[in-house]
């Protein structure tokens, strides 16, 4: 604990009127959100690398921008570390009462919706008049968002029973896009393929996938395929500029063909 102390205090002495850093003391809760994302995305970077020395070091990252709006909430008279703290550990308690209250669960799926139903018992005390899709974080990833606010709505029977409507909708949504770059309408094309997008989440959900680490992977797949192009060009002496869309394809294919 000594140096969760040290933290606090030097975090602290960073924030001091007079004699901290100037750059800390322009900071708000606002200004520091961006910052406290990235870390948190950098931490799960270091997981998928499994570079676990790194992950060390994101953790502190991540941790110091915990304790920089904590900071900022104390000086506010808001609350303070230790409050961040004692939330934690009440909802810990709150959500695992088979480990630490004697309740009894036979199942995963008993578990699970108790789980849920002290998640919904929180939001309901937070903010009482909000609705099925009340706190589903605005500044989640877009796709991951879509995903939760779908799991909601299945909670309270508004889904599809299976996957093949699911597919149908994902046509349906498919040809409007289609419909709308006819049309020409640029605002029209754009919230198509957000509805065709959303459609995809759902089509993830119900395959049980994770959308966020599918697209994840088609990213790190695109990456390792457009390397690939890239250094053939290189050992031949030539640039991407400068090939033909059937030559880079042909290399792209190559590329697959070798599991990459």
């Amino acid at each position: 604990m000594q140096h969760t102390r040290r933290l606090l205090e030097l975090m602290a002495r960073l924030r001091h009127p007079q004699e901290g850093c100037p750059w800390d003391l322009r900071q708000d809760f606002a200004s520091v959100a961006p910052y406290t994302l990235e870390e948190a995305y950098e931490v799960a970077d270091a997981i998928a690398r499994e570079d676990f020395d790194d992950l060390r070091l994101e953790l502190g990252d991540l941790l110091l921008q915990v304790v920089f709006h904590a900071q900022m909430a104390q000086e506010a008279g808001l609350f303070d570390f230790e409050d961040v703290a004692a939330g934690i550990c009440d909802k810990l308690l709150r959500r695992h009462p088979h480990v630490f209250a004697g309740a009894v669960f036979n199942t995963d799926a008993e578990r699970s919706a108790a789980w849920e139903a002290a998640k919904a018992a929180e939001r309901a005390e937070r903010a009482p008049q909000g609705g099925v899709l009340a706190g589903v974080a605005l500044a989640l990833p877009a796709l991951q968002r879509a995903q939760k606010l779908q799991q909601r709505a299945a909670r309270v029977g508004f889904d599809w029973p299976d996957l093949a409507p699911v597919l149908d909708k994902l046509d349906e949504e498919l040809a409007e896009v289609r419909d709308a770059l006819a049309q020409g309408d640029r605002d029209a094309v754009a919230d198509e393929l957000g509805d065709l997008l959303f459609v995809m989440a759902n089509l993830a959900r119900h395959l049980k996938v994770d959308a966020e680490d599918a697209l994840r992977r088609g990213n790190a797949k695109f990456e390792r395929r457009f390397a690939y192009i890239e250094d053939a060009l290189r050992d031949a002496g030539r640039q991407a500029e400068d090939c033909t869309l059937a030559e880079l394809d042909a290399l792209w294919d190559a590329a697959k063909a070798q599991g990459l």
